[in-house]
């Protein structure tokens, strides 16, 4: 064991609940909606007030900070050995329209809570510590999600991403200068001694289970379709049952058997079918044509090839059987994720330490965590959310399973911190 983590276990001491409960619900302020909850969408003088408040209280706690081109901010807490690779943590402070106070901003926050505790004992780590917002997680502004930090991991072009647009014609650059956050430091080429990423889990499986830390193994895969069933729109008296085209038939077929597969491969099978349209949209008309999406998610590649190999044999039978005919259209394809063993066991073995109730878990959500793994070890750490809900105005959180998630992420840092030291994974 390392002599930070031995710091801290032999004066008993933790993270200050008070303290980062106070931090989060002052976020939260900018932004605020009527309901409790948080709209704060990505480049926006809202989310250019909140970037300030955090890059003030990094600089507070003793941090260099800087900025890259496409916004993400890092702070860092020099270690012994300046010429090591970081230990990172971090998230988002973008919301969706109506987000909730802690998607996002509980990663963001814990991290920097983890640097204030270390300065409130006096605690030198062997690697430098990097605490960091990625910008434009959610995707609701600018699309694709995950911006930041798939730019910062080489998944997207700088260039291609600062001309994305919003619905106003609006580029990423744009905004970014706006809001004055278009940085200098280079985005892209930066070594990862390890990742962390503490978030709400977005799911009821923790408090159903009720564990208090969620240790995360990795994300399923997922592959979404976008799918368009023609059929013939005819008047809904006069045209007979039997010889109707029906395409909003054919689509309740196939929602029933995307449902199916999802069920017959548990356990970490999800399939969602989340958009329909049928058209022309007027009730005494048999529907001619409908476009729908289907998304796929699982853990293990080969079931989830099985399950979109099942809905598309449903697909071609049901179109045989009622007339119609169709386009399936890819439009997502990440394939599932193992977070790196060492890391896990990182997280396990604190919240054992910490005689923390705690579960193994897959993210069924994409998170940042998920482009850092491609370019050193990483790991999450989930905590509780009430009932589940979260890009929600209700999405809520308890003081003290956020501590517990914090507290989970410091001993995880500071086992990783003297790992890279030593040349080893975090372990």
């Amino acid at each position: 064991m390392n002599a930070a983590v031995d710091v801290l276990q032999s004066t008993h001491q933790h993270i200050n609940r008070d303290r980062l409960w106070a931090s989060l619900m002052e976020l939260a302020k900018l932004g605020a909606t009527v309901k409790g909850g948080v709209c704060r969408l990505a480049l926006t003088d809202l989310d250019r007030q909140a970037r300030d408040i955090f890059v003030q209280w990094c600089k507070d706690a003793g941090c260099s900070v800087t900025v890259d081109e496409v916004g993400n901010i890092f702070a860092r807490r020099p270690g012994r050995n300046p010429n090591l690779p970081p230990v990172m943590t971090g998230s988002h402070i973008d919301t969706q329209p109506t987000g909730g106070k802690f998607d996002g901003c509980f990663g963001v926050l814990a991290g920097v809570e983890v640097l204030r505790t270390l300065n409130d004992l006096g605690v030198e780590t062997e690697a430098p510590l990097e605490v960091v917002v990625w910008t434009n997680e959610e995707g609701s502004r600018f699309a694709p999600c995950m911006m930041g930090s798939g730019v910062f991991a080489e998944k997207f072009t700088l260039e291609e991403t600062l001309a994305k647009v919003d619905a106003d014609g609006v580029t990423v650059g744009e905004a970014l200068n706006a809001i004055g956050y278009a940085g200098p430091r280079k985005v892209s080429g930066h070594k990862v001694g390890a990742y962390f990423e503490a978030h709400i889990e977005q799911g009821p499986i923790l408090e159903d289970e009720q564990k208090t830390i969620g240790v995360v193994l990795g994300a399923l895969g997922q592959k979404w379709f976008d799918l368009k069933l023609r059929g013939v729109e005819a008047h809904a008296g006069p045209t007979p049952m039997h010889l109707r085209k029906d395409a909003l038939v054919g689509a309740s077929v196939i929602v029933g058997a995307v449902n199916r597969a999802a069920l017959g491969h548990q356990p970490h099978a999800c399939g969602t079918v989340g958009c329909l349209q049928a058209y022309p949209g007027s009730r005494n008309v048999i529907p001619g044509e409908v476009r729908m999406t289907l998304d796929f998610r699982h853990l293990e590649p080969a079931r989830l090839d099985s399950m979109i190999a099942e809905v598309k044999q449903v697909i071609e039978t049901t179109c045989e059987e009622h007339g119609l005919t169709y386009e399936l259209t890819p439009t997502a394809d990440f394939p599932p994720l193992y977070f790196e063993k060492g890391c896990v066991e990182a997280v396990r073995g604190a919240a054992k330490g910490l005689g923390l109730s705690h579960m193994d878990i897959v993210s069924g959500a994409g998170h940042d965590a998920i482009f850092l793994a491609e370019l050193g070890p990483a790991g999450m750490i989930f905590v509780p959310c009430e009932g589940g809900i979260s890009h929600n105005e209700i999405e809520n959180a308890a003081p003290d399973d956020l501590a517990a998630g914090c507290a989970v992420l410091l001993r995880a840092m500071l086992a990783a911190s003297a790992a890279v030291a030593g040349g080893q994974q975090a372990a």
